[in-house]
């Protein structure tokens, strides 16, 4: 019976790509138009951003984003950014950087699209402020005990400005981590989640390659996301395991960047913990008087589960983050004080090396929760590369497609959880 049901949603996951033309993966996308870039972003229409909109943008939330830099002038970000602090070490502070990582991740949270006629970038939650925290993000000469530090040092800060949300789409692979630098992040983490903030993080884009956990997105005191793709499924290259607590779009994204055209495709588990943080945003503008812990347990509790299930998993963690069903249907929130997570009062007396890889039963498919809308465009507008953990990718002009192409991608959808749940 396996054989045949393999077979089977071999066979429909394949039906499903070729009719929607869905290549996954680090293939160069079709240019369009320049001032189509709102209309590339699937994961805005697949989210359901425009209803979501007419009952909350965020406003009246700071999301503190910690990355390497940030381009403080770009059209759709302009308004959107509070005086920030540079703990890099690096010249040019805030408003200077080696890449466009940290003015991606402010797009996907908060771009207004104002550029090219408002038909630019817009972030999930186009209603907050950013917080622009400057770290040494690899680019530059720092240490894992500096980074582990600067990570740190920009956590508090955040905390003492007031950030509800705070957005790490960074990490170090368990490896070279010391257990003493990982514990005095994590206690710096535990304090920030004491005072109310809700820290947010990547876990990492190595599952092929040897899914070695990644800190801070591995620690007890954070949410650690996953990606997904525009078809429900968990990307293959975003990290499993106990870490994952929820997963939100990582795959194909669009956002403002530092790119002479000003727009850059991505990818990766940094760009799912972007928009895990936005809606965070958006759910705590509607109830302020709600805890990190509320917030929190209405994102799980409002989540699409794993093939409509009702546990966790270790790939997708408890499913897709639906802010539009968070505002609308949010539920029972819980109580103030109580962390809907598990075990996590304190770090581990030793740092773990590795995250457990997924369960057997992390093969067997289901629903998607993010399936791209009707008239939603399949193409890329023209964007260009951005290094950082997000993967952005160059757009250029052509067809990129072919059966070998789509065979390998039905592969990868048939061996990946897809993650269940309603619009």
């Amino acid at each position: 019976m396996g054989r045949t049901n393999t077979r089977m949603r071999w066979r429909a996951a394949a039906a499903a790509l070729l009719a929607a033309g869905v290549v996954v993966g680090p293939v160069a996308a079709p240019a369009v138009a320049d001032e189509s870039i709102r209309a590339a972003q699937w994961h805005l229409d697949a989210m359901h951003a425009p209803e979501m909109w007419k009952v909350s943008k965020g406003e009246g939330i700071t999301v503190a984003v910690i990355d390497g830099g940030f381009k403080l002038d770009h059209p759709d970000l302009v308004g959107q950014f509070l005086p920030g602090k540079d703990f890099s070490g690096s010249p040019g502070g805030v408003g200077s950087f080696v890449d466009g990582h940290g003015t991606m991740m402010s797009s996907l949270i908060g771009g207004t699209g104002k550029n090219r006629g408002g038909n630019g970038a817009y972030g999930l939650a186009p209603g907050v402020k950013i917080l622009p925290l400057k770290i040494d993000n690899g680019s530059g000469s720092a240490v894992t005990a500096d980074f582990l530090d600067q990570i740190g040092q920009a956590v508090t800060f955040a905390v003492d400005q007031g950030a509800k949300v705070v957005s790490i789409s960074q990490g170090v692979s368990s490896v070279t981590a010391l257990p003493a630098d990982v514990a005095k992040l994590n206690r710096v983490l535990a304090t920030a989640r004491a005072k109310g903030a809700l820290v947010v993080s990547s876990v990492g884009n190595s599952a092929k390659s040897g899914n070695l956990a990644e800190y801070p997105g591995a620690l007890p005191n954070v949410v650690g996301v996953g990606a997904i793709d525009r078809n429900g499924t968990v990307t293959e290259e975003s990290e499993t395991g106990p870490q994952v607590a929820l997963v939100a779009p990582g795959q194909d994204t669009i956002a403002a960047c530092t790119a002479p055209s000003g727009y850059c495709t991505g990818h990766g588990t940094s760009d799912a913990t972007a928009l895990t943080s936005a809606s965070a945003a958006l759910i705590w503008s509607v109830h302020k008087e709600w805890t990190a812990n509320q917030v929190l347990r209405v994102l799980i509790n409002t989540a699409g589960r794993p093939n409509g299930g009702d546990s966790r998993t270790n790939d997708a963690g408890w499913g897709a983050v639906r802010p539009r069903v968070a505002l609308t249907e949010p539920g029972d929130p819980g109580p103030a004080n109580v962390s809907p997570l598990p075990a996590d009062a304190a770090a581990p007396s030793t740092a773990p090396s590795v995250a457990p890889t997924a369960s057997a039963s992390a093969s067997a498919s289901g629903a998607s929760v993010v399936p791209s809308p009707s008239g939603a465009p399949s193409v890329q507008p023209k964007a260009e590369g951005a290094s950082g953990s997000s993967g952005a990718l160059p757009v250029v002009g052509g067809v990129v497609a072919g059966l070998v192409v789509v065979a390998g991608v039905v592969f990868v959808v048939v061996r990946r959880r897809r993650v269940a749940g309603g619009r």
